[in-house]
């Protein structure tokens, strides 16, 4: 019994509501008039998967957030100073502009950045399926990102809203075909577009959304005033 609750919970995880996906879909593009499917795919698998990759060195990490805030220009940042990732936001982009402006520190982003990467929160994660994986013995794992094949069911019934709204996005099935093809051999993570890079300059860290909320917001909030 408790396995199928389980189960049922998991399935209700990964459902999503048409609505909720347009309506997301219709900001990207507003807002990103140069997304393809790509960019959309991006923010969502980074909604629900978070990071692309758990880490262990933070120096190697450090290193490059050193190069990328040496080599990156205030004027070629977009003007905000974080943004809620897909359809749920249960991580959210941080710009490096709020380091580059000293609202907070490179520590501070890069520590918040390694603790959503491993799924370690400031406090326990929220009691939702969708920020755990059952394993063999049915057991939820709060300190593991969800798997690959939930995200993959996930993001099938996205693409299937998204068929369904005709938009006019540049290389539609060539960006979806690819999709595919890496979701097929159990991988999840892809780059942003070219388009899209050229135009947006995106410079960010992910941020799980509880240790947003707690440690950046506040930071940010106060910087602005």
């Amino acid at each position: 019994m408790r396995k199928l609750l389980l189960s049922v919970l998991l399935l209700l995880s990964v459902a999503v509501s048409a609505q909720d996906i347009e309506g997301f879909v219709n900001r990207q593009t507003q807002i990103y008039p140069k997304s393809r499917l790509l960019d959309i795919y991006k923010s969502c698998f980074q909604d629900y998967m978070g990071a692309e990759h758990l880490i262990s060195d933070r120096q190697s990490v450090k290193v490059y957030l050193d190069e990328e805030l040496n080599t990156t220009n205030l004027d070629d940042l977009m003007p905000w100073y974080y943004e809620p990732c897909g359809i749920d936001s249960n991580y959210y982009r941080v710009s490096i502009r709020t380091i580059k402006e000293g609202i907070i520190t490179e520590d501070q982003l890069l520590d918040a950045f390694i603790r959503s990467a491993n799924g370690k929160s400031s406090e326990s994660r929220h009691a939702r399926l969708d920020d755990r994986v059952v394993t063999d013995e049915g057991e939820a794992n709060s300190e593991t990102r969800p798997s690959v094949e939930s995200w993959s069911d996930r993001w099938h019934m996205i693409i299937g809203t998204i068929d369904q709204m005709k938009l006019d996005l540049p290389n539609f099935q060539e960006d979806k075909q690819f999709i595919d093809s890496v979701l097929s051999v159990g991988k999840y993570a892809i780059s942003h577009s070219s388009d899209y890079r050229n135009a947006y300059h995106p410079h960010y860290r992910i941020v799980e959304r509880n240790i947003f909320e707690k440690e950046i917001k506040p930071l940010i909030d106060r910087g602005r005033k």
